[in-house]
């Protein structure tokens, strides 16, 4: 990435970033919903450890940005993205639980289960999974009906996206998959909702379906970079570089990419991916510069 689209796109990542927190913390503070009749203090508090910790945003930068590539509007785009965002905060939740990956720091910070108690931390995800759609539902987010079901049926986080990769990424630890397994696994883990949050740009501005499936690619591919980028980090990375544990994937056993194949093998795939997202971001231009950058990011991040 050269210096100037660095700093562009660094620029950029932070100020999506605020904008989301900011509508994160009105939705969190807003008066009851019709139907609601309180919200209890301890799971309120918990929601807000889980989600208003920090982060890089990066799922909610590219629902922004993609949406920006066609002129969408952007109010309605920083509500999907904060949408998106309690779903992938919900899921970091849940698989910090000791059932799950059983880790203690998440940001740098204690994970909700620590802060507070892990049933507080199983309804705080369950709570943040609801709040995703009951944003992308509510009028407030000013789109054509059809539009807000559309981007409802896209949100790939059940049993055929993030949670039944997350499932495959469990039976992993007991029997340890193929590389076509492997990948299948993340994806839908990881890779599902970084698809979405690229594709959603292209559905809140009622894009073409070439556009949207455009799109959807290249989240496929900057998902998968994500992903590989992530393993590589936790073989060659220390706890304090990436506010977690490391080296966890080796320790329980689980098959990567990059453990499979090394380290010098998975970042020349990343290097491949980024030619390939990059390529399929050409026919939109210089409009398409940030997201070019965001998945040079992806793929050669620290942390």
């Amino acid at each position: 990435m050269l210096k100037d689209d660095q700093v562009a796109f660094e620029s950029a990542l932070f100020t999506r970033a605020a904008a989301v927190e900011v509508l994160l913390r009105q939705v969190f503070d807003a008066p009851l919903l019709s139907g609601e009749i309180a919200r209890p203090e301890r799971l309120m508090a918990a929601m807000r450890h889980g989600v208003l910790n920090g982060g890089k945003r990066l799922r909610p930068f590219l629902v922004v940005e993609s949406a920006a590539l066609f002129s969408a509007n952007d109010e309605a785009a920083l509500r999907v993205a904060a949408a998106l965002e309690c779903v992938h905060c919900y899921s970091l939740i849940h698989d910090d639980l000791p059932a799950m990956d059983d880790d203690d720091l998440r940001r740098g910070q204690p994970t909700v289960h620590k802060a507070f108690d892990e049933a507080t931390a199983i309804l705080a995800g369950d709570a943040l999974l609801t709040l995703a759609f009951d944003i992308i539902a509510d009028e407030a987010t000013a789109l054509p009906a059809e539009r807000r079901a559309a981007l409802v049926l896209a949100l790939a986080a059940g049993t055929g996206g993030m949670v039944g990769g997350q499932t495959l990424d469990l039976e992993a630890e007991r029997k340890r998959p193929d590389e076509a397994g492997i990948i299948r696994l993340q994806a839908m883990k990881t890779g599902a909702l970084i698809r979405f949050a690229c594709e959603a740009g292209a559905i809140i501005a009622g894009a073409s379906a070439v556009d949207r499936e455009r799109l959807a690619e290249f989240g496929s591919a900057i998902g998968l970079a994500f992903q590989l980028a992530d393993d590589l980090l936790d073989l060659t990375a220390d706890a304090k570089q990436m506010g977690k544990a490391t080296k966890k994937d080796a320790a329980a056993g689980k098959a990567t990419l990059a453990a499979l194949h090394g380290a010098d093998w998975a970042r020349e795939q990343l290097h491949g991916l980024i030619d390939q997202a990059h390529a399929l971001l050409e026919p939109y231009g210089e409009q398409a510069d940030l997201l070019k950058a965001a998945a040079t990011f992806v793929a050669t991040r620290s942390s």
